[in-house]
């Protein structure tokens, strides 16, 4: 994708007048913390749109000199580089230059929940959270349980935590869906293949300023803690039901012994979703053609299959398989498929751009 001179120009001139205002010494407040946004942003793009425009002068002054016979086999040899360059360069730029979404750069809140399959589902849904664990620690990430529900069997009915770090959501976006594994359960005697679900659904964290909740449009119900997962259970009534009218989101909340922390972490959720789902609704169209380029993400679409007899993930967005199953599920190769629908979200927009 060629980006024209003029373009190039406007990068560069935006760039200096930025770089300008940040060494005047004269922004102050939010002024300050805007234009420092901006540069940040324009950064990247910038230095590779500097790096296009030179090849393409260096391609230019090396053309001339071919009339040289006496310069001619060097500039060839010089020419040869940079064209190869050249293309590769302006690919960069290209996605350098995609509209970013704002959400990208935070942190966020992942939630797995059983689907069909029983004790071998929450067994599962305990897979994906300790593989999600070990891949936030390879990226240096950090994650907190918000809360869990800890099935009979091992593994969870339902967890929910907070990955907080640079750039969580730009990664981990791509995991919310339905996750299907087959594979012989530790209960089967007779080595039979079942085949069970676990729904993840990744939000991006939100701001106070994102989502201003009114306590008018609240109901809260205080009630006793039941259910696994509480050793304090049928002490105290500490557990929290929160229900948003307007939207009817409800959430649940009863991890911990204090009725203002469970209160708390209730409210944290919920702003997660309301936050979702005001991004959903203000993305509209468009969000929904671009996430249809790589799967909608909906939690009732079956995004990846882990087949535990013949060692292979695939994710069906993109057919894409790698018979690195074990690799996966300990963190290490989950990047492969991530980079994987990274790059088909980008080809698919950059081709979107110059229809």
């Amino acid at each position: 994708m060629s980006i024209p001179a003029e373009r190039l120009a406007q990068i560069a001139n935006r760039f200096a007048e930025l770089e300008a205002r940040m060494a005047s010494g004269q922004l102050e407040g939010e002024a300050f913390v805007q234009a420092s946004r901006d540069y940040a942003e324009l950064e990247p793009v910038a230095k590779v749109a500097a790096e296009v425009t030179s090849i393409r002068e260096e391609i230019s002054g090396l053309t001339e000199m071919l009339s040289d016979p006496e310069m001619k086999a060097m500039a060839e040899e010089e020419l040869a580089e940079l064209k190869q360059r050249l293309p590769e360069a302006e690919h960069e730029l290209a996605i350098a230059m995609l509209p970013k979404d704002e959400a990208d750069a935070r942190s966020a809140m992942l939630e797995i929940r059983a689907g069909t399959g029983g004790d071998e589902a929450a067994l599962f849904a305990g897979d994906l959270y300790r593989m999600y664990e070990r891949f936030a620690a390879e990226q240096g990430w950090r994650v907190e349980p918000v809360s869990m529900n800890v099935s009979d069997a091992g593994g969870f009915k339902e967890i929910v935590a907070n990955v907080t770090g640079q750039g969580v959501f730009a990664k981990l976006k791509w995991e919310s869906g339905v996750h299907r594994v087959q594979r012989v359960p530790v209960t089967e005697s007779g080595g039979r293949i079942h085949t069970s679900a676990a729904t993840v659904a990744v939000l991006p964290e939100p701001t106070e300023v994102d989502v201003q909740i009114n306590d008018n449009d609240l109901k809260i119900d205080i009630y006793r803690a039941s259910g696994a997962g509480g050793q304090h259970v049928n002490t105290t009534d500490s557990a929290v039901r929160i229900t948003h009218l307007p939207s009817g989101i409800v959430v649940i909340q009863q991890d911990e012994r204090s009725q203002h922390k469970n209160r708390a972490k209730a409210m944290q959720v919920l702003r997660a979703r309301l936050y979702e789902k005001m991004r959903e609704e203000a993305q509209g169209e468009e969000a929904a053609a671009r996430k249809a380029m790589v799967g909608s993400g909906d939690r009732s679409e079956r995004i990846r299959t882990y087949n535990f007899p013949q060692g292979r993930v695939t994710d069906h967005r993109i057919g894409l398989t790698l018979h690195k199953l074990d690799e996966v599920l300990a963190g290490t190769a989950l990047g492969e498929i991530v980079d994987a629908l990274t790059a088909e979200d980008e080809a698919k927009r950059l081709a979107a751009m110059t229809e």
